[in-house]
């Protein structure tokens, strides 16, 4: 594993003065639960700065290269590029999920691929980084492993699962699409979301995220994969 790490840092070209705290944003709870006696500490304090630090360098990061946008489409551009399937896109690009730290039970139900993992982790890196080496070691990170993946033209970066799917419904004349939230997990600053998808009788999809319209984009996005199983033809 500390090869891994190694790897990765060449990949972002980041070198960390303390190799602990690098750990530490790829540890995940599971993983410290199975640790007995020993004082290890998991990544969800430094997700919770990292989401932070993401929201302040997103905002300065829109802010200057759209001068002209009103606020509202600042916040939905935001919005698109700090949600939980932006996040797992940039994470899985970076290849984090190979290194994170995983409890067995974890492991075996697929935690490296899950994306509500994979979303905090690239928050607790970003977390990690800022206490680090600060604000303009983020900065310089985001700039090359994110923002240049970001559309010239302003646009959102990922497309509206939401509306794709529901252009896809309506071709069936089925009916209308049926989102329902049928969980809430974690404390309430921690909040995860369960959306579920349906047409007609028939479930699509299901998603997570940190807000119902995620989860409901993510259950739309799983649903546009399986689509055609669903409706062939």
């Amino acid at each position: 594993m500390k090869e891994g790490f190694q790897r990765l840092q060449e990949k972002v070209q980041v070198r960390f003065r303390n190799p602990a705290l690098l750990k530490q944003a790829f540890t995940h709870t599971s993983y410290v639960n199975e640790q007995r006696g020993a004082k290890i500490a998991d990544n969800e304090r430094l997700e919770f700065l990292g989401d932070a630090v993401l929201q302040l360098t997103v905002s300065e990061y829109l802010y200057r290269v759209y001068p002209e946008r009103p606020e509202g489409e600042l916040t939905r551009l935001r919005a698109s590029i700090v949600c939980e399937p932006s996040l797992v896109r940039f994470a899985e690009a970076l290849e984090f999920g190979q290194i994170v730290l995983l409890g067995k039970g974890e492991e075996q139900t697929g935690g490296r691929t899950r994306p509500s993992l994979l979303a905090d982790a690239f928050e607790a890196f970003l977390g990690a980084l800022y206490l680090d080496q600060g604000l303009e070691a983020v900065r310089l990170f985001l700039e090359r492993h994110l923002f240049g993946l970001l559309p010239d033209n302003g646009q959102a970066p990922l497309k509206d699962y939401k509306t794709e799917l529901q252009e896809k419904a309506q071709q069936t004349s089925i009916g209308a699409l049926d989102y329902s939230i049928v969980e809430e997990r974690g404390p309430a600053h921690d909040r995860e979301f369960v959306a579920v998808v349906a047409l007609g009788n028939r479930q699509l999809g299901t998603g997570t995220g940190r807000s119902k319209k995620e989860a409901e984009q993510q259950a739309a996005s799983r649903a546009l994969a399986a689509f055609a199983e669903h409706f062939p033809g």
